[in-house]
């Protein structure tokens, strides 16, 4: 996911290094490897990991919002369904650029600014009142949020090597599904019960509670992150120079800011490749986020606040899924065929959904299988791009694959919506989501060289 030599995707998750250079030693034994990293780990993954929640519940949230919204403002399951797409033109215009930027300014700067705007955006959506303000702000809301994934994973190459990456990864992608489970523990809650008061809708609250927090965040991250292993004073001079050196043992520093950078990763065919199957697999997954509600209500649920709980069960099963998923692929050292059977059998699965069979509990369990493998897929995935992206192009190229991919978010809720409004359900875009798994993971398995971690 970060900048990486190729032949270092062949190490081992694993596998142990014990040595590492001291400051001013050619080289000397680093025997708590381990305990370095569980420090590390234990600094800045659950702050990042808070943050990230809080990004996609903010991002996702009108999918909650639309239960209500819909009927107080006149909108229409287009009219949504374009609104969910128009936060994805800011990201994707601006989601290289942001990349950028963090590699050049760091990144305390860069997720300060970052969350304090997508934060006070997200609040500000509590004073739509027609569809111009919907889409204004959805549009400012992807522009200030963009960059703050790929920011993410750029961020942790500066901190673990190749064969720690994809488990930190799968916590973050963990996050998604968080995201879904925290959102209907609070969302259908805030909205029934905070509806009228101070004579505000209960989306209106829910859109300035759920907000609130990322400007917290961003606040205490100026004071929280540093850019990097150098700025750390939590570190020990010996610590510091064990993170550089497995950090650059995978690859030696460049200037990925450089203005040859992006053009570099405009040049790298496999980059299209990946975009392809990014672009397939987060249709599939974005549908989840944004449609979920909608899906529950049409098994024969009509309670706001039973929607939003019952869709903590697929989200919260797809977390602990996504994770020990994740695992098994690290541990086998392989990721094509793993990746291979999440879309595939996530394809199948949502193809399921069309039966509407009369049973609850069935359709449920369906959507949960569905969500649990079209979740566990994106981490996945992501361990496989970064060792076909040479370190002068890896932040543009990590961007470029992101945001071409991620243009799903202004196709896919879109082409829904229309969908639905034309037909009246959304089995048609059922069977296409189910065709697009089925050609992400036939297109890795066949464009991409396998490259099997060696323990």
């Amino acid at each position: 996911m970060g900048p990486m030599d190729p032949h270092c995707l062949e190490i081992s998750m694993s596998q142990s290094i014990t040595h590492a250079y001291e400051p001013g030693e050619p080289a000397a034994a680093y025997q708590d490897d381990s305990a370095l990293y569980r420090k590390v780990t234990l600094r800045i993954v659950p702050f990042l990991f808070l943050c990230y929640v809080i990004s996609f519940l903010d991002r996702i949230n009108i999918g909650f919002a639309q239960l209500q919204m819909k009927h107080d403002l006149g909108f229409g399951d287009a009219m949504y369904g374009l609104g969910a797409a128009v936060f994805y033109i800011g990201y994707v215009l601006c989601e290289v650029p942001s990349n950028l930027l963090l590699a050049r300014f760091g990144a305390r700067r860069t997720f300060t600014r970052i969350m304090l705007l997508w934060g006070i955006a997200s609040v500000c959506m509590m004073f739509v009142s027609q569809a111009s303000h919907f889409y204004l702000l959805r549009f400012m809301l992807g522009v200030f949020e963009a960059g703050f994934f790929p920011g993410i994973v750029l961020y942790l190459t500066y901190w673990y090597p190749a064969r720690r990456r994809a488990v930190i990864l799968s916590i973050f992608f963990a996050g998604v599904a968080v995201a879904g489970v925290l959102g209907g523990l609070v969302s259908g809650w805030i909205m029934r019960d905070m509806a009228g008061v101070m004579g505000l809708y209960g989306w209106q609250w829910m859109f300035a509670i759920e907000g609130a927090p990322a400007v917290v965040l961003g606040l205490l991250a100026a004071f929280w992150l540093v850019d990097g292993p150098q700025q750390a004073t939590w570190l020990t001079p010996q610590e510091k120079a064990h993170l550089i050196e497995q950090r650059d043992a995978e690859h030696r520093p460049t200037n990925s800011h450089s203005s040859r950078a992006f053009i570099d990763a405009l040049r790298n065919p496999r980059v299209y490749l990946f975009a392809f199957i990014y672009f397939s697999l987060t249709c599939a997954s974005l549908t989840l986020n944004f449609w979920m509600p909608l899906m529950i209500r049409d098994f024969g649920v009509h309670d706001v606040l039973w929607i939003s709980l019952y869709t903590v069960i697929p989200n919260a099963i797809g977390a602990v899924g996504l994770i020990l998923i994740a695992r098994h692929s690290d541990r086998h050292g392989e990721r094509r065929k793993h990746f291979a059977a999440c879309t595939i059998g996530g394809g199948i699965a949502l193809s399921l959904l069309t039966l509407h069979l009369s049973s609850f509990a069935a359709m449920l369990g369906i959507l949960s299988i569905a969500a649990v493998l079209i979740f566990a897929a994106l981490p996945i995935f992501w361990t496989v791009p970064s060792g076909y992206l040479s370190g002068k192009a890896a932040a543009a190229g990590i961007a470029l694959i992101s945001s071409i991919g991620i243009t799903s978010g202004i196709v896919s809720p879109w082409v829904i919506g229309l969908i639905k409004t034309h037909t009246g359900s959304m089995d048609n875009a059922l069977y296409l989501l189910t065709a697009l798994l089925f050609m992400s993971g036939i297109a890795l398995l066949r464009g991409v060289p396998e490259k099997r971690v060696v323990g």
